[in-house]
């Protein structure tokens, strides 16, 4: 992935700005810091959006910078997704259901649907 020119991205977020975005977003900033530098020049909301590998930075450390929304996109879904294909491997590869205790129970899981 290319390092982002940070002032360029600092442009572009101040023009999306002056034609009233009501949020603001830029993916793949390289750390926290350039997160904070992108907040501390906007003053509408800025977005973070999770599901860049190497970028899961505390929500209290997005916090920190700046960030005033969190958004999941398909994180959830991929993260549900790649234990079922890790359990279905190990299914196949070993013959095995070691995934089932470390599975939530279903009771819990019961719960959660009723909510």
């Amino acid at each position: 992935m290319a390092i982002p020119d940070l002032e360029d991205t600092v442009r572009r977020l101040q023009a999306y700005e002056a034609a009233r975005a009501k949020v603001l977003m830029a993916t793949g900033l390289p750390d926290l810091e350039a997160e904070r530098v992108v907040c501390d020049t906007v003053s509408t909301p800025f977005n973070f959006m999770v599901g860049i590998p190497g970028k899961s930075f505390t929500f209290a450390g997005l916090q920190e910078a700046g960030i005033r929304r969190i958004s999941l996109e398909t994180s959830l879904y991929r993260a549900a997704i790649s234990a079922m294909i890790d359990a279905a491997k190990e299914l196949r590869d070993e013959g095995r259901c070691g995934f089932v205790d470390t599975s939530i129970p279903t009771p819990e899981l019961s719960a959660y649907m009723k909510s």
